[in-house]
């Protein structure tokens, strides 16, 4: 059974028993995230419903795993006629997730 749904204005493609990064949200490990905004479904041996925007009564259960660091990102910015130079590094945060079960 696969299920595309939105988080965080990105959309995901997900099997049962498949993890991915989430954008960082409340929750300790082994605690359940629920994504509501399923946009379609695709049960096995069944067609495709593709929601009209959303499937109704569709929803996604995950189980967090915990809280990971992305890469760090190295940014400049330079005037050339200013003589001003900045240099900033980012580090993102997310929340690894495990898809449990999808209904609908």
């Amino acid at each position: 059974m696969h299920a595309i749904f939105r988080d965080g204005g990105r959309q995901y493609r997900v099997a049962e028993g498949d993890t991915l990064l989430v954008d960082l949200r409340e929750g300790e490990p082994g605690s359940n995230v629920e994504f509501g905004e399923v946009l379609s479904i695709e049960p096995e041996g069944q067609e495709m419903r593709i929601g009209q925007p959303l499937v109704e009564g569709a929803r996604v259960v995950a189980e967090v795993i915990g809280e990971y660091k992305g890469p760090k990102l190295i940014f400049h910015q330079f005037r050339r006629t200013k003589n001003s130079r900045t240099r900033r590094g980012h580090r993102q945060k997310y929340t690894q997730v495990r898809i449990a079960k999808i209904e609908g």
